[in-house]
């Protein structure tokens, strides 16, 4: 896997982090690339191609669980009002590393809409046949 950024980072102990468990860590992203101060991204340390369509149950129960705290922490320690969890898998889902990734990102007073890291647009895609049946378990 040393294609996969998160990955390298793992493996050389090089990342700016936040917690080091022993199924998932997190961390800063590079400096500059923080959407809101105290950005912070979740990931396991198994490599997982697809995100959260190919984890194991048990490491993404992990990856919440800390996801979680870090969330938590936000509001108490940073002030922070709120926090979006962000996450994109598979090929089509517009994600940056092939690696399942949470980014934690808190949400300040005065924060405007258009700071929300969300999409805004709209698909123009069709489908054929009920969503809610095809959907359904």
């Amino acid at each position: 896997m040393d294609a996969c950024v998160f990955c390298g980072l793992i493996s050389a102990d090089s990342a700016r982090w936040i917690a080091k468990e022993s199924v998932v860590v997190a961390f800063l992203p590079l400096p500059g690339q923080e959407i809101a101060p105290g950005h912070t991204l979740v990931v396991p340390r198994r490599h997982t191609a697809a995100g959260v369509l190919d984890v194991q149950a048990a490491d993404l129960a992990q990856v919440m669980d800390l996801a979680q705290r870090i969330a938590q922490k936000m509001v108490q320690r940073l002030g922070a009002t709120g926090v979006c969890l962000l996450n994109a898998s598979g090929p089509g889902s517009g994600r940056s590393v092939d690696h399942l990734h949470f980014h934690v990102v808190p949400r300040y007073p005065g924060d405007d809409d258009d700071s929300l890291p969300w999409p805004t647009g709209r698909s123009v895609h069709h489908l054929t046949g009920d969503v809610q049946q095809l959907l359904s378990t």
